[in-house]
C-alpha cells in the first residue's frame, strides 16, 4: 500500500495497524531549533484517547508517545522526527467472526477487492486507531506554529449530533472542555448526552458535524489553482476516517445566497483591511485573508454496531452479521482533536511553502 504521506514541505507519513504492536508517524521537514518534548505532544493525544467516558469506545489505551529521532536536548534538529505509540489493549479475538465476512459500512470489502489480503483485526490500517498518529504529528505542528506564529490558535468542537445542532447564540468556546462532546453549547451538550445514551443502549450509533477554526492565521498562505489552502484542507479533513463531506466557510449554504449576501465586504481599519463578514471562511482564491480559517466536516455514524446487518462473506454467501468489539456510538466525538491536528499540519505546511516562495513578502495596502 502506498500513499501513506501527506504534506508538501511539512510531510507526515503514518504507519501501523489497529492490532499491531504499535502505530506512529514520521514527520519530515520540521524546522530545526523548535522546542519539543513528549510533554508537548501528549496533551493532544490525551484529548483523543479512547475510554475516557461511556460515550466513547472502552478500549483502554494510554496512547503514550515516544520521540525516537529528530530531537536532541529538547529541540528539533531539522531531521526526520519518528513518533511511536504502543498498542496495549487489543482484543483480536473479537474479530474472528469477520475474518471471512465483510462488515457493512466498513472498508473490509474494498480492501479485499483491491489487495486480496487484509488485516481484519479492528480494520487494520483502515481503523480510526491510525488517527492517533496524526494527532501526534499535529502536536509537532502546533509546537512549530507556536514558535513561528505566536498567537495562532486552533479550536475544534462539535456543532451537530445527528439532526440535533447547536444554537449559535449560546456558543461559549470556554465551555468546550466541560462536556464529553467538545460542544460549545452547554444546553445542546445536555440534550446530546440523553440522546446518545439511548442510542448506545439500543445498539445504534449516530453521525456528527465538527467545526475547526484557526485564528491568527497570517494573510497570504496558499496559492492559486493547484496549491490552494482550502483544497489541501478539504483533502486533509476528507482523509479522516468516516468523514463524508467537508465545507470551508459557509460551504454548501453559499449556494442559497445571492452575490450581495455572499461577498465579504471590506473597509480600511487602523491596522489594515477589515472584512465585515467571513462567509468565505478566511480563504479567497485559495489564499488566506487574515481572517479566521473555518472548516467543517461531517462524520458518518459508526458502522460497528451490535444490531444484525445484512452482508456477504468471501464465498459470496448472504449472511447476517453483528460487529463485536468496543466501538464509539458517535465517532465524531474523538474526531475533534483529529480535525485540529490536520488543521495544524496543513497550516504549517502552507506557512513553510509561503516562506520558501515569497519570503513572507506582502503587497502593501494604504
Amino acid at each position: 500500500m502506498s500513499l501513506n504521506t501527506f504534506g508538501h514541505l511539512f510531510r507526515v507519513t503514518t504507519w501501523g495497524e489497529s492490532h499491531g504492536p504499535a502505530i506512529g508517524c514520521t514527520v519530515d521537514g520540521c524546522p530545526p531549533g523548535i522546542p519539543l518534548t513528549e510533554a508537548d505532544i501528549q496533551p493532544w493525544l490525551d484529548k483523543r484517547k479512547p475510554g475516557q467516558n461511556k460515550f466513547t469506545t472502552q478500549r483502554k489505551e494510554p496512547d503514550e508517545v515516544r520521540i525516537l529521532s529528530g530531537v536532541f536536548e529538547g529541540r528539533t534538529t531539522g531531521t526526520a522526527i519518528q513518533l511511536m505509540i504502543e498498542n496495549t489493549d487489543q482484543r483480536s479475538k473479537d474479530y474472528g467472526d469477520i475474518a471471512q465476512a465483510f462488515r457493512p459500512g466498513h472498508a473490509d470489502i474494498t480492501y479485499h477487492q483491491k489487495y486480496g489480503h487484509r488485516d481484519y483485526r479492528g480494520g487494520g490500517r483502515s481503523s480510526a486507531r491510525e488517527t492517533a498518529a496524526r494527532v501526534a504529528a499535529g502536536g509537532v505542528a502546533r509546537a512549530t506554529l507556536a514558535a513561528l506564529v505566536p498567537g495562532l490558535t486552533i479550536t475544534g468542537y462539535m456543532v451537530q449530533m445527528g439532526a440535533r445542532g447547536i444554537d449559535r447564540s449560546r456558543v461559549d468556546l470556554a465551555s468546550i472542555g466541560n462536556n464529553p462532546f467538545w460542544c460549545p453549547d452547554p444546553v445542546a451538550a445536555t440534550d446530546w448526552a440523553d440522546y446518545l445514551d439511548q442510542l448506545r443502549l439500543s445498539h445504534n450509533s449516530v453521525g456528527a458535524v465538527i467545526e475547526v477554526i484557526a485564528t491568527g492565521v497570517p494573510a497570504g498562505l496558499g496559492a492559486p489553482l493547484y496549491g490552494k489552502l482550502d483544497s489541501d484542507l478539504a483533502s486533509a479533513m476528507m482523509s479522516i476516517n468516516a468523514v463524508k463531506a467537508v465545507e470551508i466557510g459557509d460551504g454548501m449554504a453559499a449556494a442559497a445566497l445571492t452575490g450581495v449576501e455572499n461577498a465579504d465586504e471590506i473597509r480600511m481599519g487602523p491596522n489594515g483591511p477589515e472584512f465585515l463578514s467571513n462567509r468565505a471562511g478566511g480563504i479567497l482564491g485559495g489564499i488566506s485573508t487574515g481572517q479566521p480559517v473555518v472548516c467543517r466536516f461531517a462524520v458518518k455514524p459508526t458502522s460497528s454496531i451490535l444490531t444484525p446487518r445484512q452482508t456477504i462473506n468471501q464465498r459470496g454467501e448472504e449472511i447476517d452479521l453483528i460487529t463485536k468489539g468496543r466501538h464509539d456510538p458517535c465517532v465524531g466525538i474523538r474526531a475533534v482533536p483529529v480535525g485540529e491536528a490536520m488543521m495544524a499540519c496543513i497550516l504549517l505546511d502552507h506557512l513553510m511553502l509561503d516562506r520558501a516562495q515569497t519570503g513572507s513578502q506582502r503587497g502593501t495596502i494604504g
